[in-house]
């Protein structure tokens, strides 16, 4: 059965948001307006807790990381997530973070989501159809493509902000490569032990990284690895 948003949902939804600002995870008014307009319930599975701060397995081998994670990711962002700047998210999963990029950066800016596996594609698109981002989808500012996200996508570049939803053993270059200058790029990186990496793209081209905090995500690899889970 199709999930569509209701009262109780939205209810839901921003209790959730309401929650982790109590707990400390963001301060960030533009976050909390943001995630409440995105229904959590769309992007997860049937019959899912949709509220708990918990990732879910959403299907070959891949989960929607924990709100928690996407209320840092988006606050460690949200300079770059400006109304006309550009945002990459790469592993887009369920499309829920590529949605909110999406009405952060408004329509005169662009959201970019990528992931490999094309039935994912198919079914996140489907969740933005039914959330408060479809708009943006019809318009053409917020896209979500098949593709290897190592290799980024270089048709927008460069972004002013990028986000990787698994975990690379190191930066890859081609995401590197299309980080505008002054912008800001999220990734996890690690194999067993993994570091959430804030990399910011200096005006020079240098950059400048740091951890920001210890995390566990799937591996960012090729689509038949992800598929075997390996």
């Amino acid at each position: 059965m199709e999930r569509l948003s209701t009262g109780n949902d939205i209810d839901r939804n921003k209790a959730m948001v309401e929650q982790l600002q109590r707990y400390g995870i963001f301060n960030s008014k533009k976050v909390a307006e943001t995630m409440e307009k995105v229904d959590r319930a769309l992007f997860v599975p049937d019959r899912t807790p949709a509220y708990v701060d918990s990732p879910m397995a959403i299907g070959y081998n891949v989960t929607i990381s924990a709100p928690h994670m996407h209320a840092m990711c988006l606050q460690l962002l949200e300079k770059n997530l400006q109304p006309g700047m550009r945002a990459l998210d790469i592993g887009s999963g369920t499309g829920y973070l590529t949605a909110c990029f999406a009405l952060m950066v408004g329509p005169e800016g662009r959201a970019v989501g990528v992931e490999h596996i094309r039935e994912l594609v198919s079914s996140s698109i489907q969740n933005i159809e039914k959330s408060e981002a479809a708009w943006l989808l019809k318009q053409g500012s917020l896209s979500i493509n098949v593709g290897d996200g190592r290799q980024g996508w270089p048709e927008f570049a460069p972004y002013d902000a990028i986000h990787v939803g698994a975990a690379a053993r190191e930066i890859p270059q081609a995401l590197v490569d299309q980080l505008k200058p002054g912008g800001r790029m999220v990734i996890p990186v690690g194999n067993v032990f993994q570091d959430l990496k804030v990399v910011d793209k200096n005006l020079d081209g240098s950059l400048s990284i740091r951890n920001e905090t210890s995390v566990r995500y799937v591996p960012l690899t090729s689509r038949d690895a992800q598929l075997r889970g390996s």
